[in-house]
């Protein structure tokens, strides 16, 4: 039997969805709900279910860097989107991430019964497809470029705090071990390397200003002991700080 997760800061439509769809004609059940994007994604992570109908405008979030992270993660899991917004550019995204029906509020209940056919002959097909590796389809590599991006621009404007791998993938819905591997698939270098580049980068740029002295440049891009900015500075560019500035005279 296929395990449903609804998602929605509606819980009308929640309990509505769990209580008219008859779930066991189509060979699922409802294995559990939130009511918002966090709560959801920690759900799906404990129940590895097969289908997900899910909304996508969640106050504070964003539910479709959430079914990103998701898809990303978990390649077969079959997402419907029910939402009252209604914008074409967004639907474009969500089905270019893989996403199977989108379903704008209020939907019909017919228009509920043939997005869930739809993802249940799917999984059909794909339990009765023979066992082998298979390569990462189109969508899956559109949500892993959508994570990279969505965690590239999260720490390019908050490289200045204390940030680990485990904050950014959790602003992006995703595993720091599934982040990790995005990054180095993507870009071809680890969470660390790439936040250095970002920091030192920065620092870079910072060291045009001679009345700025280096400590303070170091505590401004995000490092908290400047013998640590000092050795990232000087591998990375060969030189040191003081010596980068002086070469801009």
């Amino acid at each position: 039997m296929y395990r449903v997760v609804l998602i929605d800061d509606e819980r009308r439509i929640v309990e509505g969805l769990r209580k008219v769809v008859r779930w066991a004609d189509y060979n699922c059940s409802v294995a559990g709900v939130a009511g918002n994007a966090d709560e959801g994604s920690a759900l799906i992570r404990e129940l590895r279910p097969h289908i997900l109908f899910t909304d996508i405008r969640m106050p504070g979030k964003d539910g479709l860097a959430m079914v990103a992270g998701l898809r990303s993660e978990f390649p077969d899991l079959q997402v419907a989107i029910l939402t009252g917004y209604r914008d074409f550019a967004y639907a474009q995204e969500a089905i270019r991430l893989g996403v199977t029906r989108f379903l704008l509020k209020p939907s019909k209940m017919d228009e509920i019964k043939e997005a869930l056919q739809a993802m249940v002959e799917h999984l059909d097909k794909k339990r009765e497809a023979p066992a082998g590796e298979e390569a990462e389809d189109e969508p899956a590599q559109c949500a892993g470029s959508f994570i990279v991006n969505q965690a590239l621009d999260y720490m390019e404007k908050n490289y200045q705090q204390k940030l680990g791998l485990q904050t950014v993938a959790d602003c992006c819905y995703v595993s720091q071990w599934h982040l990790s591997k995005l990054l180095n698939r993507y870009q071809g270098k680890s969470f660390y390397d790439i936040l250095n580049a970002i920091r030192i980068g920065k620092a870079k740029l910072m060291l045009a200003d001679p009345s700025l002295k280096i400590w303070e440049i170091s505590e401004a891009v995000g490092y908290t002991d400047t013998a640590h900015f000092a050795r990232t500075f000087k591998k990375l560019e060969g030189m040191s700080a003081n010596e980068y500035r002086n070469s801009l005279r």
